[in-house]
């Protein structure tokens, strides 16, 4: 697993195609939405945890064919179906990796491109917190999405339109911590709702993902 994860990780760092892009395209979704929104501080500083989430979400979604298409092309998936590290093993395993080089990057990130978007300093680390708990989520339900379209014709439409739909709890959850934080107000529940999220996508995803992967390679 180990082995697996590190692989992932130089991988992406060397090509730039999830690291690089994911970040680029956060800081064009936070420049873009004062332009369209319009200057007024306060409208900017209550939609601003909603804006962050959406950014980071789609930013996400934009390396999810990557977490298994790489090595479905040059035959190495194939190799690590016939070891004798389990598939659910080898799914955890990219999804972290996915993580570490898109998730942990956006949320290091979100806070400081949060003051363009006139956020209270207050929220900086809340909005910090309901990323660092709610990203690894993100990144396992691609995983599943990616194993169930892995092979299809056009399957980045396909994974898009699968994933979006389950993303949206970890969005409502995670907006709401950032809201609820930069605006002083009890943020338990609605961080354990989205903890129960992520942990269960721990729990479930990736037996299912393994098993849609074992049927995509058949």
């Amino acid at each position: 697993m180990i082995q697996i994860f590190a692989r992932d990780v130089k991988l992406a760092f060397r090509s730039g195609g999830g690291f690089g892009l994911a970040l680029v395209f956060f800081l064009i979704v936070v420049f873009l939405v004062p332009l369209g929104v319009g200057p007024s501080g306060n409208t900017l500083a209550v939609i601003a945890p909603g804006i962050i989430w959406v950014g980071a979400l789609l930013a996400c979604l934009l390396s999810l064919d990557r977490i298994l298409t790489n090595d479905w092309e040059d035959g190495s998936l194939e190799l690590l179906a016939t070891s004798p590290i389990p598939l659910e093993a080898v799914i955890l395993s990219k999804a972290a990796a996915h993580w570490i080089t898109t998730g942990l990057p956006l949320a290091i990130a979100a806070p400081v491109l949060s003051v363009l978007l006139n956020m209270p300093s207050q929220g900086f680390f809340f909005l910090c917190i309901s990323l660092l708990v709610g990203t690894p989520a993100l990144s396992l339900i691609g995983a599943f999405g990616a194993a169930l379209t892995l092979g299809v014709k056009r399957g980045g439409l396909l994974l898009s339109i699968i994933v979006l739909p389950l993303y949206v709890p970890t969005l409502i959850f995670g907006a709401e911590v950032a809201s609820r934080g930069a605006g002083g107000q009890p943020i338990e529940t609605p961080l354990l709702l989205l903890g129960a999220v992520t942990f269960g996508t721990l729990a479930a995803l990736p037996f299912a993902a393994a098993a849609a992967l074992r049927l995509s390679l058949r």
